[in-house]
């Protein structure tokens, strides 16, 4: 483990090929989040999850890995802001990130915003991250992306 002082914010936009709501309900429904969340290399248990998404809601699931189940990172996040299908803002309680110890705990915005062509753009703003940390945190968003874009395009079918 560094000394870092965590101060950095990871910013990550990408857009995907379908409808606003369909990528907000990735990231809501329970069944659609445990199907795609997670770096490749981890899976979420679907009955790890559970979701409320309302201020003062929560969203919580543990992320396995899938060659060492005894290497879990369980989340537990609440929402203080939430606009249906356009923002989900809150807090993040996880354990078991490589080089943190013990519990971490950081804010999370997600916004969703329309794009030509039934497109949408989300945005993630996630931190506070040590200079060390972001790059991993931004590898491992980027690929959960690679889990989620098959979903979203067999829904939008």
């Amino acid at each position: 483990m560094t000394d870092s002082i965590a101060t950095d914010e990871l910013v990550i936009e990408r857009v995907f090929d379908a409808p606003r709501e369909l990528v907000y309900r990735a990231f809501t429904d329970p069944d659609q989040l445990a199907q795609w969340f997670g770096p490749v290399g981890f899976s979420v248990p679907r009955d790890s999850v559970d979701i409320s998404v309302t201020v003062g809601g929560y969203q919580r699931f543990v992320m396995v890995n899938d060659d060492n189940p005894e290497w879990s990172s369980p989340v537990d996040a609440t929402f203080t802001e939430v606009i249906e299908n356009e923002l989900l803002v809150g807090t993040e309680e996880f354990e078991g990130v490589p080089g943190l110890q013990g519990q971490t705990s950081m804010y999370m915005r997600l916004e969703f915003h329309d794009e030509a062509g039934g497109k949408t753009r989300l945005v993630i703003r996630q931190g506070p991250y040590t200079p060390e940390m972001e790059p991993m945190a931004r590898a491992g968003w980027e690929s959960s992306f690679t889990k989620l874009e098959p979903l979203l395009t067999a829904l939008a079918g």
